[in-house]
């Protein structure tokens, strides 16, 4: 398939191009600032995300659009700019003609209780909650989605640098509510995210729905 990737060099983008690139799909990464790569499958494209004609002239012809788009953990705007980036992919997306669109959120918008969601309780991180409300807003505004087949995936609640499991190729899936272990945690590396992204783009199972998953 032809594949494109927004947000590509970083900590998620890297990991799903890196994963999808080998099954040798063709890749079109897309970031503020492109990489190279000797790879034949991957070409390297800048692109401004808040101009959606560009971005969408950069999709066009592609099979699947898939963001991990970021506006920057240290952002003083991150919310405003999330959204705003955000809105205008999608515009993009749609102007491009591509119909398969799958977006990396955030875990803060998983349901922990009934009608309770993570970003809103008490002992949530206040360094994440910019990001995490936002990506929360964002998906209540793809809900309303109905030209594209969207999916939107929420990583586990554990899921950063920190986590050495790396790549086993296998997770449990969940829509609206976290996937807990044995231990009540919901764990999963960023490698095997990028494969559970990956197995969503090859064999799609969620559409205009929200989904997750963990080990």
């Amino acid at each position: 398939m032809k594949i494109a990737i927004i947000g590509a060099t970083g900590f998620v983008g890297s990991n799903i191009l890196k994963e999808i690139a080998g099954r040798n799909h063709e890749v079109t990464a897309i970031a503020r600032n492109p990489k190279t790569s000797e790879a034949q499958n991957i070409s390297w494209v800048k692109a401004d995300i808040f101009n959606a004609a560009e971005l969408a002239s950069v999709l066009a012809g592609n099979d699947i659009v898939i963001s991990a788009y970021n506006s920057g953990w240290t952002n003083p705007d991150l919310y405003n700019d999330f959204i705003a980036g955000s809105r205008s992919i999608q515009e993009a997306v749609k102007k491009s003609g591509v119909k398969r669109f799958i977006v990396i959120g955030g875990a803060g918008s998983l349901f922990v209780a009934p009608g309770l969601q993570a970003v809103d309780t008490p002992d949530f991180p206040k360094e994440y909650y910019a990001g995490a409300s936002a990506a929360r807003d964002y998906l209540n505004i793809l809900k309303e989605e109905k030209e594209l087949d969207w999916a939107f995936f929420s990583p586990a609640f554990e899921m950063h640098q920190g986590i050495t499991t790396g790549r086993t190729g296998k997770y449990r899936l969940g829509l609206d509510n976290p996937v807990f272990d044995d231990n009540q945690r919901s764990i999963l590396s960023v490698e095997d995210l990028a494969v559970v992204i990956a197995d969503e783009a090859e064999t799609p199972k969620h559409h205009q729905v929200r989904f997750t998953a963990a080990y």
